[in-house]
């Protein structure tokens, strides 16, 4: 359990510490988040423990939301003034968002689905052989 929350922190650490030292314009917890899946990828073993941390994480996922309400509520004159607008942009980016993603998962199904069919032509040839 430890270990799997010590890997979390450690990939948003170095997602931060690459962030302010390139420059990049994607937030340092961004890039954590894709060295974390880039580590997965390339280790490809089941995590448990990394499961139940990032299932914990996840159903209890509203109370983090509870600064941001906060926030709103104390920023009221400023949503009242660019309310509209704030909206929309959150309604753009979230559609986008979604049209992306399922762009990048069709496109990582093609990619996984690739090195399936690679691997049981491998195992045919090899049947075929012996």
């Amino acid at each position: 359990m430890i270990g799997a929350i010590a890997l979390l922190f450690t990939c948003q650490l170095l997602g931060e510490i690459i962030h302010r030292l390139a420059g990049l314009p994607l937030p340092g917890s961004v890039i954590g988040m894709v060295l974390l899946i880039c580590w997965l990828g390339l280790v490809r073993k089941e995590r448990p423990t990394l499961e139940a941390v990032t299932g914990w994480l996840t159903a209890h996922l509203s109370i983090m939301f509870v600064p941001s309400a906060v926030g709103l509520i104390e920023e009221g004159p400023v949503l009242s003034q660019y309310g509209i607008g704030l909206a929309v942009a959150t309604i753009i980016s979230t559609l986008l968002t979604m049209v992306v993603g399922a762009l990048v998962f069709r496109w990582a199904l093609r990619w996984v689905k690739q090195d399936d069919d690679a691997g049981n032509e491998e195992t045919e040839r090899e049947g075929m052989g012996a």
